[in-house]
Formats: C-alpha cells, structure tokens, sequence
C-alpha cells in the first residue's frame, strides 16, 4: 500500500539523524489569501510507535484526501503535537508580501518562519552549540539542528535559510512531508473560510481563493479586494480576454 511506503521512506533517511522535518505549503496558486506552510517534527522513536504503525497508512498528499479525511487527520496531528510526540510550526506569506517578493520569495518566508516555529517548540537549536560556553555553563545544551535533515517538498528554496533535501512530490512520498501538507492546507482553508465573511461575494468558501469560475466572475464584476493578488490578477483584468482565456480557462 502506497501510504505505508511514506513512513519507509523516513526511516531509511533517519540513519544517524535525530529525527526529520517536513515542511510544505499550500495557497502557492490562489488568486487570493496568503501562502501557508507548516513544518512538522517528528523524532526518529516517533515512527516506531503503534500510532504511527497504526495510523500512518491514512496519511497522504492533503490534496489526495476528502475535506473530511484532513480534518480527521488535523485533529489528529495536533494532539500528537499536545502529547509532545510532534512538533508543528506555521507560517505565512501575506499577500503585501507576495507582491513584493512575488509567490517563490513568500513561499520561501512562509517555510522559514513554519521551520522557526517547529525548532522554538522542540528546543532545537539551529546553531552548533559553544564548547567555552558548555564548560562554564551548567545549562543542558539544546539539541542541535545538525541532528535532524530537514525535507521540503518540491524544488531546493536557496533562501531558506536552513540545509534540506528536496522530495519532488514529496506530499505523497515522504510522510513527515504529508503530515505538514494536511497542517498547511487545513490551516490555509479554514482562513479562507474566516475571509469569506468579510468577503461574502467571492466564493472564498467554496473556492479557498483559487481560480474557480464564481471566483474570477466575483473579481470582474466587483473588482479585486486587499486579499486578491495584484501580481496573480494582472493578466486576469488586464489582458486581452483571449489570454485570459488559454491562462485562466475561461
């Protein structure tokens, strides 16, 4: 079964590791909203637990899963993070940000602040620790990141700022990578929801923001918001409807 190879798939990389990291996104293509990534934790005692014998089976690519599935999972995850058994950071790439350092720089901002989060909430420290500073100090030093390897879905991000391979389709392929793709995308979905409040005429419930025909309807007849993408939008209000057409599928 595919989803058990996930969990094989970690423990051949966790040789002389600690554990490892899983960092993805979700948002990257949306008309609107921000760019969400999370990081997930999990040490290397973590996958010879029964749950994770148990349960990892269940767990894919977020976007190969039912709404109800990922909720199950989320739910899931965040009380293994409660347990102490994982560690889950988040972070955003906000859409003033988007525009200034379009999807890849944000997306980039949005994994290293998810990575910074999951290293403060498992007191990894991402520096080498100060031998001068162990020999004055009674203090136990913190585990160091050099212990951990640290996976990203997709292509290598050289502004990162941390080492890590990269796993092409690695949300459904290496299973602390899944884990962080059912955190960002429930996390992102549930702020489109929110946002579909105060935006009631966007179909941002339904759409979570990407480019459904409601969506790019709403934002011609009514004109972009402050969570549209400027940079997403251009060729949708600006070029001839002919390319609107082949880039947006009218």
């Amino acid at each position: 079964m595919k989803s058990h190879r996930l969990r094989a798939y970690d423990r051949r990389l966790l040789k002389k590791k600690a554990g490892l990291i899983g960092v993805d996104e979700a948002g990257r293509g949306a008309l609107a909203g921000p760019v969400v990534a999370a990081a997930v934790a999990a040490r290397s005692e973590f996958y010879d637990s029964e749950w994770c014998k148990r349960n990892a089976s269940s767990i894919n690519d977020s976007k190969l899963l039912s709404l109800e599935q990922r909720e199950d999972l989320y739910a899931k995850l965040r009380w293994l993070e409660r347990e102490g058994r994982i560690y889950i950071g988040v972070g955003r790439g906000s859409v003033s940000e988007i525009e200034d350092h379009n999807i890849l720089g944000a997306t980039q901002i949005a994994m290293k602040r998810a990575v910074e989060e999951t290293l403060e909430a498992g007191n990894i420290s991402p520096h080498e620790p100060d031998p001068l500073f162990d020999q004055l100090s009674d203090e136990a030093q913190p585990e160091t990141l050099s212990r951990w390897k640290i996976l990203v879905d997709g292509k290598p991000m050289k502004n990162l700022g941390y080492p890590h391979q990269a796993v092409v389709k690695g949300d459904s392929t290496a299973l602390c990578i899944a884990m962080a793709s059912i955190i960002a995308k429930v996390t992102r979905d549930r702020i489109m929801m929110a946002l579909d409040c105060e935006y009631p005429h966007y179909d941002l419930a339904s759409s979570k923001g990407y480019a459904t025909v409601l969506h790019r309807t709403a934002i011609l007849d009514n004109g972009p918001t402050k969570i549209h993408r400027p940079l997403f939008l251009r060729k949708l209000l600006e070029e001839p409807s002919e390319e609107c057409q082949e880039e947006f599928g009218f």
